[in-house]
């Protein structure tokens, strides 16, 4: 829990992505398996299918998988997992993501979540979709947390937007 250490998840980046998803941190489910969004009661997979992101629903296993189709994956904290609540406070190194990102230039940039917005972008997000912001070239999106337990919080259509701009890139 907490735990300091190399990269609980290696980042899935390299240049030319035309999407790239960054959470918060890896929960303790997805950091003893390996895998992003582990946890079955985390949405994340269903919704990139559901949404038309990939064509058929990945286990989180197969994230490397993810690269084929233009796809990565990161996050704010690499060296810590767990819920927000319990991260320590400088868990997340922002500068180190945003340098990841101005590196690889991903044509878009999508939060799983507020949380991982508003830190990254240090302002309150006041609503999913498209942001302001650009990181070097890349476009910046806030989608609902996928986690089970923001859950209440859960809209699929933000998800289905992001598909779309993905689409027109």
């Amino acid at each position: 829990m907490n735990r300091p250490a190399e990269h609980i998840l290696p980042d899935l980046l390299r240049p030319g992505l035309a999407l790239v998803f960054c959470g918060t941190a890896a929960g303790e489910r997805s950091a003893r398996e390996g895998a992003y969004y582990a946890h079955p009661g985390n949405l994340f997979w269903r919704a990139l299918h559901e949404a038309g992101i990939t064509p058929r629903r990945f286990t989180p296993a197969e994230y490397p998988d993810l690269l084929e189709l233009g796809i990565g994956l990161t996050d704010l904290a690499k060296r810590h997992s767990g819920n927000d609540a319990d991260l320590p406070r400088d868990a997340f190194n922002v500068p180190a993501m945003m340098a990841k990102i101005e590196r690889f230039q991903p044509r878009l940039l999508a939060f799983t979540s507020k949380a991982a917005a508003r830190a990254a972008l240090g302002r309150p997000i006041e609503a999913y979709g498209p942001q302001p912001e650009r990181i070097g070239t890349t476009r910046v999106f806030a989608l609902p947390s996928p986690s089970g337990q923001a859950r209440r919080h859960w809209d699929i259509e933000p998800w289905r937007v992001l598909a779309r701009q993905a689409r027109l890139d």
